[in-house]
C-alpha cells in the first residue's frame, strides 16, 4: 500500500437509507400508545354516566348475551350546529349505531333558516346493557327544532340496565326546541335517563319529556322494574338553575305519589328557559293556555331566579298529555318568536 493512500482518512460508513415515515429499529422506535378503537366516543369514560341512581344500579350485572361495550350496545350521536349566511346548518356530525339522524329539513315557510332535526334509532328498542349518549351543541345565534321519529321503547330486561344520556348546549342568542317523542317502559325494563341542559344567559331553550307506564293499549301498566330520570338545567359556568328528578319503582309499590304520577299512566314535562319573557309572563301564559285541557292534571311553576317556567302534566292516556304539551309549546313559540309553530312532519 502506498504511503499517500495509507495517510488518507478512512471513509465514513454510510447508514442504510430508510423509507420516509418509518423509524429505525431500536429502543427509540416506540410508537407510543395505540389509539383506542373508535376514539374517545367509544370509551366507557364517555358513554357511562358519572353515577347511576340506586333504584337502577341495584340491577347491575353482565348480560348473558352481548355485554356493555359490544358492537351495537353503545350508541353515540354528536352534533354541532352553527349560524351561517344561509341560516342554521349542521357543521359537525358523529354517529354510531344504533343512533343516527336524518338530513335536517327546512320546511317552515316562516322560519326558512331553522332546521327540523329528526333523531332515530336503527334498533327495535333499548335493550339491557345499552349505553346511549346524544350531544347537541348550538352555537351563537342558531335556531333549531329537534325531535325523534318514533317512541323510544325500553324493552324487557333480565340482566343489568340501560342508560340514555342527553346533553344539550345552547349558545348566546340561540333559540332551540328539544321535544322528543315519549319513552315507553316495557315489563321488567330498567332505565336511567339523564338530561343536562346548558343554556347561555341570552339563549332560549324549550325542552320536553314524556314517560309512559307501559303498553297501555294492551293493559300493561307500571310493570317495569325501575325508572330514574334526571333533568338538570345549568349555565355554561356550571351554575345550576334547576334539577328535576323522577324515581319510579312500581314493583316496590311506588309511582311517585301526587307530586309525580299519583297512580296515573302518562307523565309529561315541559321546561322553558329564556330571557325573552319574565317567569310571571310565562306562567300566566301556560295557565291560560292549559286551563281547559281535557283529561289531564297539571301544575305550572316558575323556575328559580326568574329564568323561566315549567309545567308537569299527568293523565291516563297518551293523547291528552301529548296534546296538552303541544298546546303549551305552540303558545310559547308564538309568544317568544312572534311566529306560529308549523305542523311537525313525522310521516
Amino acid at each position: 500500500m502506498s504511503a499517500d493512500l495509507a495517510a488518507q482518512p478512512a471513509a465514513r460508513a454510510v447508514p442504510p437509507r430508510r423509507r420516509a415515515g418509518r423509524r429505525a429499529p431500536g429502543p427509540s422506535a416506540d410508537p407510543g400508545p395505540v389509539p383506542a378503537y373508535g376514539g374517545h366516543h367509544l370509551q366507557p369514560a364517555y358513554y357511562e354516566p358519572e353515577r347511576v341512581p340506586r333504584e337502577v344500579a341495584r340491577f347491575s350485572g353482565v348480560p348473558e348475551m352481548l355485554p356493555t361495550g359490544s358492537p351495537g350496545k353503545v350508541g353515540v350521536l354528536d352534533l354541532e350546529f352553527a349560524r351561517t349566511a344561509s341560516g342554521t346548518e349542521l357543521v359537525g356530525h358523529y354517529q354510531k349505531s344504533p343512533l343516527q339522524i336524518m338530513r335536517p329539513l327546512y320546511y317552515d315557510p316562516l322560519r326558512p333558516d331553522m332546521p327540523y332535526v329528526y333523531l332515530m334509532s336503527t334498533g327495535a328498542g333499548v335493550l339491557q346493557g345499552d349505553r346511549l349518549r346524544t350531544d347537541l351543541r348550538f352555537g351563537p345565534g342558531t335556531s333549531a327544532y329537534v325531535t325523534t321519529t318514533a317512541y323510544t321503547r325500553v324493552l324487557r330486561m333480565e340482566h343489568d340496565y340501560a342508560v340514555a344520556q342527553v346533553f344539550v348546549d345552547v349558545g348566546d342568542e340561540a333559540y332551540v326546541e328539544h321535544l322528543p317523542e315519549p319513552v315507553m317502559m316495557f315489563r321488567d325494563a330498567r332505565l336511567y335517563q339523564s338530561t343536562r341542559l346548558t343554556v347561555a344567559e341570552s339563549g332560549t331553550l324549550l325542552a320536553g319529556e314524556t314517560l309512559l307506564a307501559g303498553r297501555l293499549a294492551r293493559g300493561e301498566r307500571h310493570r317495569y322494574a325501575a325508572l330514574a330520570s334526571d333533568v338538570e338545567i345549568r349555565r355554561p359556568d356550571g351554575t345550576v338553575l334547576a334539577v328535576d328528578r323522577v324515581r319510579l319503582t312500581p314493583q316496590d309499590g311506588g309511582t311517585g305519589g301526587l307530586a309525580v304520577l299519583a297512580d296515573h299512566d302518562v307523565l309529561g314535562m315541559l321546561y322553558v328557559v329564556t330571557p325573552l319573557a319574565t317567569a310571571r309572563e310565562l306562567t300566566d301564559l301556560l295557565h291560560a293556555e292549559l286551563a281547559d285541557a281535557p283529561d289531564v292534571l297539571l301544575g305550572v311553576s316558575a323556575l328559580p331566579g326568574d329564568v323561566g317556567a315549567w309545567v308537569r302534566i299527568v293523565g291516563d292516556a297518551t293523547a291528552p298529555v301529548t296534546h296538552a304539551t303541544a298546546r303549551a309549546w305552540r303558545a310559547l313559540r308564538l309568544h317568544l318568536t312572534g311566529s306560529p309553530a308549523p305542523l311537525v312532519r313525522k310521516t
